[in-house]
């Protein structure tokens, strides 16, 4: 009975593993393969079947895992946004995060803008971007 239960946990981690784009159920698979094996040849005792699920998963992850890791491009690829990080800014309207309100202009684009270190900074003023915080400019007053 045992030996269509790791089939089915086998069948069921290497269709989630399909579906996903992201590597999540491998490891599981290979384990429940094992664990299916195991029961094939005639292993009865449900703990021995577990126990060589858990360490076969186990060595799997410990096994691959550098490999999936180098494999992963975990740079961020910049995007043309990316590129106002830095530059000098005009307030077109008064930033202030309480508000919430700001707008600053950068490279001819007009963005809106958030305080990095929640100070208020009026219109007219110059600001250098710290970063892009979704489509918002965090920036902070240009000394």
């Amino acid at each position: 009975m045992m030996v269509y239960v790791w089939l089915g946990i086998l069948v069921a981690a290497v269709v989630l593993e399909i579906a996903t784009t992201q590597i999540v159920s491998i490891w599981f698979a290979i384990g429940a393969l094992a664990a299916f094996i195991t029961a094939l040849i005639g292993v009865e005792q449900l703990w021995i079947q577990i126990v060589v699920f858990v360490v076969v998963s186990a060595i799997a992850v410990a096994v691959t895992r550098p490999l999936v890791k180098k494999m992963i491009n975990k740079k961020a690829e910049p995007t043309n946004a990316d590129m106002v990080i830095g530059k000098t800014g005009i307030v077109t309207e008064k930033i202030d995060n309480l508000a919430p309100s700001g707008i600053v202009k950068v490279n001819g684009s007009v963005w809106t803008a958030r305080s990095a270190d929640d100070s208020v900074i009026e219109a007219d003023e110059k600001v250098i971007i710290k970063e892009i915080s979704g489509v918002k400019l965090l920036v902070i007053k240009e000394n």
